[in-house]
């Protein structure tokens, strides 16, 4: 089982993957669901989940911002934006994972598929080589 946390400022696109992971995606339990950077942030350190569903814009502190907290990070990602620009370039530079909203089943089962294969593997580089590639980038313009 992969405990999971949604992070996303708009409840519809919360309420949206979660009926999709119930529906489609037996192996993830989500066990969160956040409204704010600041309650994400707290979940995580709260529940250690092995997932978590990052949106990217979001008011205060966005989904990088979110991540620069951590030192490591012993949990996937797979980002939820309306972005496709800069975003998908450095999330696929490091290998990390992202759907676009509205969020695609199909996209939705092989991204979680992804981090099943994957559960075992330590993150912590793949998150230093993205966290590089997005201070070198100005997503505020995205």
């Amino acid at each position: 089982m992969i405990n999971a946390i949604i992070i996303d400022d708009e409840a519809h696109w919360i309420e949206e993957l979660k009926l999709q992971l119930d529906e489609y995606c037996p192996a993830v339990s989500v066990a969160c669901q956040c409204h704010s950077s600041k309650d994400g942030l707290e979940a995580i350190r709260k529940l250690k989940p092995d997932l978590v569903f990052l949106d990217i814009e979001m008011p205060g502190m966005n989904g990088f911002e979110l991540l620069e907290q951590f030192t490591d990070i012993p949990f996937a990602v797979i980002f939820t934006t309306c972005y496709d620009r800069y975003a998908i370039k450095a999330i696929r530079f490091s290998a990390l994972d992202y759907l676009l909203k509205p969020v695609d089943t199909k996209e939705l089962i092989r991204a979680v598929k992804t981090v099943e294969e994957k559960q075992h593997v330590p993150l912590a580089d793949q998150f230093k080589i993205l966290l590089s590639q997005v201070r070198e980038k100005d997503f505020t313009k995205v």
